[in-house]
Parts: structure tokens; sequence; C-alpha cells
């Protein structure tokens, strides 16, 4: 990569998230949350935190802005926000209109540990006993990290897709499968502000080899769906989206089978051929030991014959190459 582009990808990967409340109100554009900041400066700090055997150090962010406005409301974030309350408009927009509430079912998979429904979407064609008992499932779930916006931005994208009745791509999948989607699995930390855990100060991702009922609601009712629907008709792919703070693209962690290691590949091989922004030089396939409690590997253990178990990750910052 030459360093005129390095530049200008740190440039605008590092800039702060900004909403200017004036801005959005006056700006004929309605420049809403937007990129922005000057004198960027990430660096090892000297403050050390020990961490097992070996002592690492804390970071600090510095950046300068300037306000273009009096008496102004501005917020800083790290990424463009995408909230519990954002969720549920877009699932409200779905059910207000006939066309979309036709394919899609709203329920709920489970309450949180707050009490907070963890909603969960059944999109379809519907269609003659026989040919729905036919059906295989697709499964995708997304922010199980809270602080992984980007996650729901790419859910967003999946719900707009798939209930699009006039998308003749959307309408043959439709045909073909049943979709199983949880937009939002750590809706707790979500809606208080957590970055990766759960109310519990649990790492979700890290509860799937045996979740607790209690403590890990969402985490053990969605695997207890994934394994009934799998023995009833058989799961075809299961994803979760995910966000990656310091690789740039989107692209897939997947499983590996020694014997077969084309079949983890092809999914992703073909994703990329067919969309500009996947790459698939980025992805990675394995079944590491230190992930066997995350979403991946153990639910490729335990649905054995699917080998479409991915984590679909989108950067933070932006891409390294095409257009």
């Amino acid at each position: 990569m030459n360093f005129s582009k390095c530049d200008s990808l740190f440039n605008y990967g590092m800039k702060v998230s900004i909403y200017s409340a004036k801005k959005a109100a006056n700006d004929e554009s309605g420049v809403g949350w937007h990129k922005g900041g000057d004198r960027i400066s990430y660096f090892g700090n000297g403050i050390k935190k020990d961490i097992m055997y070996y002592s690492k150090s804390y970071y600090t962010l510095s950046f300068s802005y300037k306000f273009t406005h009096d008496d102004d409301t501005v917020y800083f974030a790290y990424s463009f926000p995408y909230t519990y309350q954002d969720m549920m408009n877009d699932i409200y927009e779905i059910e207000n209109d006939p066309a979309r509430r036709a394919i899609c079912s709203r329920k709920t998979l489970t309450k949180t540990i707050a009490g907070v429904d963890c909603e969960m979407l059944t999109i379809t064609e519907k269609g003659e006993y026989q040919e729905m008992m036919n059906k295989k499932f697709v499964v995708i779930s997304g922010r199980v990290h809270p602080g992984e916006v980007v996650g729901s931005w790419m859910m967003r994208g999946v719900l707009n897709f798939l209930t699009d009745p006039d998308s003749h791509e959307a309408t043959l999948l439709r045909k073909k499968f049943i979709f199983k989607v949880v937009p939002m699995l750590n809706p707790d930390g979500v809606i208080n502000g957590n970055y990766r855990c759960s109310l519990a100060g649990c790492d979700l991702n890290r509860r799937w080899k045996a979740p607790n009922r209690k403590l890990h609601p969402t985490i053990y009712a969605l695997k207890k769906m994934i394994r009934t629907l799998h023995e009833e008709r058989g799961v075809m792919l299961y994803c979760d989206l995910h966000g990656h703070s310091r690789k740039q693209n989107v692209f897939m962690y997947g499983c590996n089978n020694k014997a077969k290691p084309e079949e983890c590949r092809m999914f992703p091989l073909i994703l990329s051929k067919l969309s500009p922004i996947f790459k698939f030089e980025s992805c990675k396939f394995g079944v590491q030991k230190s992930k066997e409690s995350c979403a991946r590997v153990s639910m490729y253990k335990e649905l054995k014959t699917c080998p479409n178990v991915f984590t679909m990750e989108s950067t933070f910052s932006g891409i390294d190459y095409g257009e």
C-alpha cells in the first residue's frame, strides 16, 4: 500500500464520530453523524496494566475540534451509534408495511437479565404445508458485543434486503429458506452502554460452549433453538455479525475441515465474487482451542453436518482495496 493511501485511511479511520445539533438542524445537506476532528493522536501513555504474567500499556486518544455554532450541543462517539431504539424502529417499520409484514413475523426469543425482550424475526414466503416442511433454516444474529455498532448497520442491511417484497433475489431466498434473525443478542449491554459485556459482566460470545440459562439467557435460548432447528430440518448457515477495531475490510472467520478444507471456504468465496466490499483474502479459517466457547467454533462442532458457520466482521475504519 502506498503511503498516501495509508495516511488517508488513518485520517478517516481514526477520526471521531461527531453530531452537532445545530449543524443537523441548519445545514441544507442534513448532515447528522459525520467524521471530524484534527490533530489526532493515539499513543501508549506509559501507564501500565498487569495482565497475567506480562505488563501492557494503556493508550490515550487525543484530538482537537473547532466548534462551528454558538450554544450548540455536540456529541462525540467512537462510531456512528445504533441504539436499541433504532433497532425497534427498524422492526416497527417492517411491521407497519403490509407487504413486508406478510413475509416477516416477530416474536420474543427470550428475556434478558434486565427483563428486556430479545427480539427474533422469522422471514420466509408462505406456502403449502409440505413446501414449508421442506425448507431448511438460515440463522443470523448480531450485536452480541454492544460496542461493535457496525454489526447492527450490517444487520439493518440484512433486514432491508430479506424483507424487500420487490427483490427477485430476496424472493428466491425466501422461497427456498426460512430465515431466523436475532438483531441484538445483548440488548442489556447496548442499553447500558457496555462495550463488550452483558449485565452479568460476561463476554457472551465466550459462553456458547455451556451457557447458563439465568446468566446468559439469550445465548442459552439461541443455541437451544439452533440445535432444535437442525434436528428438525437442518440449518444451512449460521452467521454472527461483528465489528473489528484493527483489521480493515468486510470479511469472515470460518472453521476448517481438514479432510475437506474447501467446504468451509465455498460460501465466503462466492460472496467475494458477488460483493465488491467483501474481501476473501482477509478471511481466516480454523478451529482454534482458544475460541472453542465462541459462537462460531461451538456451533460448528454442535451442528457437525453444517460447514457454513461464520463470524462476519466489518471494519470500524475502511477498506484498503478497490475503488
